[in-house]
């Protein structure tokens, strides 16, 4: 089962939170929009309301929020968001994925609007970075070379 991948902001900490939620146990956040708000016990925070800023599909397109709709379209974009011009009045055709959440959704982008009672840091396991390290190692082995 495809998994949707929650990139929590706390714009007053201005600290963000991971969180890996089944497509299943999150059915109420498919059909959102970029700006639309939710309430946080769908991905398990509760009393939290959250707000939907952005996100990416499965294949890495962003979504963008003047592309209505849940499919994949080109458009000239000539700045913020989606693509940033290096040079004055420089644009650009590239392709977006629709405002709307799908199945196709991978990661979802959200900032926190209402904190619930319990702090955010109780409810979401965060990982420490020797966790994380082992992660690493294990994927790629466990062994280190030396040169």
């Amino acid at each position: 089962m495809a998994v949707f991948k929650f990139n929590i902001s706390d714009p007053e900490t201005r600290k963000s939170y991971q969180l890996e939620i089944e497509q299943s146990k999150a059915i109420g956040i498919i059909g959102k929009k970029i700006g639309d708000e939710f309430n946080g016990e769908i991905i398990g925070l509760p009393k939290y309301t959250l707000k939907i800023t952005g996100g990416t599909d499965k294949d890495g397109f962003p979504m963008h929020p003047s592309v209505e709709g849940i499919g994949r379209k080109k458009v000239l974009l000539s700045g913020k968001p989606c693509f940033h011009p290096k040079i004055k009045g420089q644009r650009k055709r590239k392709t977006v994925r629709g405002n709307t959440i799908s199945e196709d959704i991978m990661q979802i982008n959200c900032k926190i609007v209402v904190k619930g009672e319990k702090p955010i840091e109780e409810l979401i396991p965060v990982k420490s970075k020797k966790e994380e390290k082992e992660k690493v190692e294990s994927k790629s082995g466990g062994e280190k070379t030396s040169s």
